[in-house]
Parts: structure tokens; C-alpha cells; sequence
């Protein structure tokens, strides 16, 4: 049997997977958890083979998560087919990426081809990754486009990162360069479109 966790905080969807996932015959579906934060200690404690991931959760994104079961083959699913998000899941050392309009039978054929040690990605995501190439921010601009989404003004940035007023204008600028943007609030909405934040 391979045993599997699923981690989604929308409860419908956690009880739909578990329950499609329930009627296959080498499939055990041994714990549910609705947040991020939950997932290491549910794997302690029930020592799932597979472990699937949504990637938005509070307490811990499914990414975050990711980073931290090396140990453990993780799947992500989620409706998130943006290639950035792709990107850092494999760089977390994902298994498999699915997004949740996939047919019902796919995810278990994910599961057990994961099982196997195959690495699946959903094809049209993999293609669209390879056409869109590779996440252009740097590490601080992605972190300063992150905390500028919303109300936040130059001088709120700064004092947030602990950064001079000046840097964060340098990042900002480079950041919707990089992006293609016209300002800031349309360069935040890129980079999330393409999950690079």
C-alpha cells in the first residue's frame, strides 16, 4: 500500500482527493491536515510514502513545506499552474506537480508513478515553463516587490527590510524592468501571474 498525507486548507477539495485517492486499491490515505504548519508533525506521526502539497495554506506554504521533507516524496497540487511556482518546486526537490483540473485518474497515476521515482509535471505547465525561461528577480527584488504589494510606500519598504529609502527605489526600478512593467503595482501583479513571488 502507499501510504499518503494530503495537505489543503479548502476542506472540500482535502475531503474530495482523499476520497477519490480511497478507492484505489493500493492507495491508503492516512492523515489530512488543512494547514502548512501541520504537515511536518502529521508526517512524524504517520509516516506517509507520499506526501501531496497545495501550495497557498496558512501557517506554511506548500513550497515551504517542500523544503523541508527531503526525506519524503511530495507532490504538489494546486490551481496554480504558473511556471515560477513550477521553478521553486523543483528547485524544493518536488516529485511531481499537478494542477487540480486534472483528471481524477491522473493524480493516482501520479502518486504511484511517484512511488516508482518518476518526477511528473503537468505537460502543459512544463511547456509553458519552457517558453516563459527562468524567474529574472533576484532574491532581494522579489522580497521588495513582496512588501511593496499593496499600500506600502517607499519610505514603509525600507523601514520593513532595513534598507535605505534609496535601495529600495534601485530594486523597485530594476524589479519592473525585469518584469516589463509600467510601475510597481503592475510589476507585483507579474510576478505573481508567473509565481515568482
Amino acid at each position: 500500500m502507499i501510504r499518503v498525507l494530503i495537505a489543503d486548507d479548502q476542506d472540500l477539495v482535502r475531503g474530495g482527493l482523499a476520497a477519490l485517492l480511497g478507492l484505489e486499491d493500493d492507495i491508503d490515505v492516512v492523515a489530512e491536515v488543512g494547514r502548512g504548519d501541520e504537515v511536518l508533525a502529521a508526517v512524524r506521526e504517520h509516516a506517509p510514502d507520499v506526501v501531496l502539497l497545495d501550495i497557498e495554506m496558512p501557517g506554511m506554504s506548500g513550497l515551504e513545506v517542500a523544503e523541508r521533507l527531503h526525506d519524503r516524496k511530495v507532490v504538489i497540487v494546486t490551481t496554480f499552474a504558473r511556471p515560477g511556482y513550477l521553478s521553486r518546486a523543483l528547485d524544493a526537490g518536488v516529485a511531481g506537480y499537478v494542477v487540480k483540473d486534472a483528471p481524477a485518474a491522473e493524480l493516482a497515476a501520479t502518486v504511484r508513478r511517484v512511488m516508482a521515482g518518476e518526477r511528473v509535471v503537468d505537460p502543459k505547465l512544463a511547456v509553458t515553463a519552457l517558453t516563459t525561461g527562468p524567474n529574472p528577480l533576484t532574491q532581494r527584488e522579489a522580497e521588495v516587490l513582496r512588501t511593496a504589494a499593496g499600500e506600502a510606500t517607499v519610505a514603509d519598504i525600507a523601514r520593513r527590510l532595513f534598507l535605505t529609502e534609496g535601495t529600495v527605489r534601485n530594486y523597485l526600478s530594476s524589479a519592473i524592468g525585469k518584469t516589463g512593467a509600467r510601475n510597481r503595482a503592475e510589476a507585483v501583479r507579474v510576478a505573481e501571474q508567473r509565481g515568482w513571488l
